[in-house]
């Protein structure tokens, strides 16, 4: 059974930094790709960053092209999104993903979902 547990969520002040963290169980990083979503009140779910396990690449969306940076540790099994200067629009419900293919962005094609750990950014 593969199980996502995000954690690092909290309330921060624009400027400030996060690092989340992804724990996966039951899906190792050589099965294929792991990566971050976040759902804003209202919003869709959006594709943030992912990481693939083929060939080492990352993806970023534009608007946190510069800020985020997405890492893993494969003995701990765990993938992590830096997150620095932040800003009031990057509060919302950050998701960990995983999916058996290379990295996408696209919520449908993702296999495995964590529960989510929340982000507030206040002003």
């Amino acid at each position: 059974e593969v199980q996502l547990v995000e954690s690092g969520g909290g309330l921060v002040q624009a400027g400030g930094s996060l690092r989340l963290s992804c724990a996966a169980s039951g899906f190792t990083f050589g099965d294929g790709a792991i990566g971050w979503f976040r759902q804003a009140p209202g919003k869709e779910r959006e594709g943030v960053s992912c990481i693939s396990s083929s060939d080492n690449s990352a993806y970023y969306a534009d608007s946190v092209k510069g800020r985020f940076t997405i890492s893993r540790d494969n003995a701990k099994n765990t993938v992590y999104l830096q997150m620095n200067s932040l800003k009031p629009e990057d509060t919302a419900v950050y998701y960990c993903a995983a999916r058996f293919l290379r990295c996408s962005n696209f919520v449908k094609d993702m296999n495995y979902w964590g529960e989510g750990t929340l982000v507030t950014v206040s002003s």
